[in-house]
């Protein structure tokens, strides 16, 4: 069989993405791990920070799956093939592309051996690969190392759609304990600056998270008790991806948290100005998935 060349571009600019803070990528965009199979149309794609995910690693004797629970950062995106391409030249071609980056495969099956026709539901039901109900299913689970980290890779082509989960090995955030009136007050009187954590946002968007409602009140609060304080909100991101979208990304955000501020609290509009510096001011080295961490960020900035 004869394969394009090249038909599956692996992105060794980094192995991990952006929390939701900025993310690995655009939102319809390929994970910079490993990108789509050539003519691929990129149809639906998720993203959790802290997820739980049991990868695939064989078959019992009964027939049931045996799996490796896994916690970390999962992103899952669904491709449909492009036509008159079969499943053995896209799982092939994703297959030789992975070799090339070293994944230790765990497990592998192509067709009868990922299980009986009538009963291929169950991958979905197992762990959300429904891609094996369209039929053809072959699929591959494995790991990959690098200095920056441990992620592992499940890919599983159907007829119709290849549907690729990444889960990235990181820890749970444990900063998202939200500072209290006090505790920023004090900073911004030491620094004359406080950076925000708990500060969430949709994945390359500029839609705050629900879950970022307690650090807004203390914010409020520390506005209410302070009337005549007036602050810079400023948007900072990691160095993933261009300067100019981080730019604009941060700038967004920082808006956006201006907004909610003066809406739903009622804070004066000329107390609060947003701005965005992007990756420009780092709090930490953006060689780690930890200092990347620490560079997303909301900064208050006295005035």
């Amino acid at each position: 069989m004869k394969f394009k060349s090249p038909v599956l571009i692996i992105q060794l600019l980094t192995l991990f993405w952006l929390s939701g803070a900025v993310l690995p990528a655009l939102a319809l965009e390929d994970h910079p791990l490993i990108s789509r199979y050539e003519g691929s149309t990129l149809k639906d794609k998720k993203f959790e920070e802290f997820s739980e995910y049991k990868l695939v690693t064989g078959f019992t004797d009964k027939g049931e799956f045996s799996g490796e629970k896994l916690n970390g950062r999962l992103t899952r995106i669904v491709y449909e093939n492009p036509a008159g391409r079969s499943t053995l030249e896209i799982f092939t071609n994703y297959k030789q592309a992975l070799e090339k980056i070293n994944l230790a495969i765990i497990f592998t099956c192509e067709l009868e051996e990922c299980g009986p026709s009538y009963a291929r539901s169950a991958w979905n039901r197992y762990n959300g690969l429904f891609t094996a109900s369209d039929g053809d299913p072959r699929y591959m689970g494995g790991k990959v190392t690098t200095a920056d980290g441990t992620a592992y890779v499940a890919i599983m082509v159907g007829r119709l759609r290849t549907q690729l989960d990444i889960i990235e090995i990181v820890g749970m955030e444990e900063d998202r304990v939200v500072a209290d009136a006090e505790a920023l007050a004090k900073s911004l009187d030491r620094d004359g600056k406080v950076s925000v954590y708990g500060i969430y946002f949709d994945t390359d968007k500029a839609d705050i998270k629900s879950e970022s409602k307690p650090s807004l009140d203390e914010i409020a609060r520390l506005l209410n008790e302070r009337p005549l304080l007036k602050l810079f909100v400023v948007g900072h991101t990691d160095m993933t991806g261009s300067l100019a979208h981080n730019l604009s990304l941060s700038k967004a955000r920082a808006v956006a948290v201006v907004k909610a501020l003066i809406q739903d609290y009622g804070i004066t509009t000329n107390r609060l100005e947003g701005h965005g510096v992007g990756p420009l001011a780092p709090a930490a080295t953006n060689e780690s998935s930890s200092g990347r961490a620490k560079n997303r960020r909301v900064e208050l900035v006295a005035r």
